[in-house]
């Protein structure tokens, strides 16, 4: 008896991928001028405040948008271990450990090896989750991480200043809390919605952070200029309520590895708008890596149907 031919997977939707790559193409965009504009913010305020009130301000956003489409729910409880593991490890972790950076060393710099990700989630994601990854997917990363591995060479460092070793480990351990929140988003089985979990994600990152921030940094500031308020306001809509939301949405429809190398574009787009943004200018060694980068990026996306 000839057996069955086996069903293939059907394919996902058009508007479904399109909707998925524009969501990409967001976060990798509003991603990229976050950290410009917190570079511009940190002038004038404490790391841990500056990710406390952006926090705050992308929970007063959500909030009442929510509501407003009957949307806020309470959250299920099978739900909670991923609302604290985003709220800890990505909006307080990363993103408190990336704007510390920022007072260390350029935007340029920490952006790219904040983006490290992929060294971390790759052999993660095979552990715990199963996922194989193609040749090209590996070819793409070994690529992308050789640009990134550029920045932190005796060469390019100054391994013997205080300031620069801090400049550039700070960012690599926000990338590895980054990576436990992408691995941890792909394998959990969700009940409720990501933008219906995203407000108490937002008030838990808040209180945490503005506890850790009263401890280690004192009072908040009472005044701020209007450069720190603007991009406080962009950090905490764009960067923070929008961004991390899209992101969610496009680690629950794609394989891990897939979207922390995809995101690996957020660091050649934000060296282009340091330099533009802040006067940073074009660092050499900068360029080499952001075209390593972005060739791992076109290589590892590319697979079999």
């Amino acid at each position: 008896m000839t057996p069955a031919p086996a069903t293939l997977p059907a394919a996902p939707p058009v508007a479904h991928l399109r909707t998925t790559i524009g969501l990409f193409l967001f976060v990798v965009l509003a991603w990229s001028l976050n950290w410009v504009v917190m570079k511009l913010a940190v002038r004038e305020i404490a790391p841990l405040w500056a990710v406390a009130v952006r926090t705050a301000m992308a929970a007063a956003v959500l909030i009442p948008a929510l509501w407003a489409r009957g949307q806020l729910v309470r959250p299920p409880r099978a739900d909670y271990p991923i609302i604290l593991v985003i709220s800890l490890c990505h909006m307080v972790a990363f993103a408190a450990l990336m704007t510390a950076a920022l007072t260390y060393a350029s935007a340029g710099r920490t952006i790219v090896l904040g983006y490290t990700t992929p060294l971390w989630v790759a052999p993660a994601a095979y552990l715990f989750l199963r996922e194989r990854m193609t040749l090209l997917q590996m070819a793409g990363i070994g690529i992308g991480m050789a640009g990134l591995l550029l920045l932190i060479s005796p060469g390019a460092l100054d391994w013997s200043s205080r300031q620069a070793v801090l400049g550039s480990v700070l960012p690599l351990l926000a990338a590895m809390c980054w990576s436990v929140s992408i691995v941890s988003t792909r394998g959990h089985r969700w009940t409720a919605t990501p933008l219906q979990l995203m407000p108490w994600q937002c008030l838990l990152a808040t209180a945490v952070l503005a506890v850790l921030a009263f401890w280690i940094e004192g009072p908040p500031p009472v005044r701020l200029g209007m450069p720190a308020l603007l991009a406080l306001a962009y950090n905490g809509v764009i960067g923070t309520a929008l961004g991390f939301w899209a992101m969610t949405v496009v680690n629950r429809r794609v394989p891990a590895a897939t979207a922390a190398l995809g995101v690996l574009a957020t660091p050649a787009v934000g060296i282009g708008l340091a330099a533009v943004v802040l006067g940073e200018g074009l660092d050499p060694v900068l360029i080499l890596s952001a075209l390593l980068i972005l060739t791992g990026v076109v290589i590892g996306a590319r697979r079999k149907a």
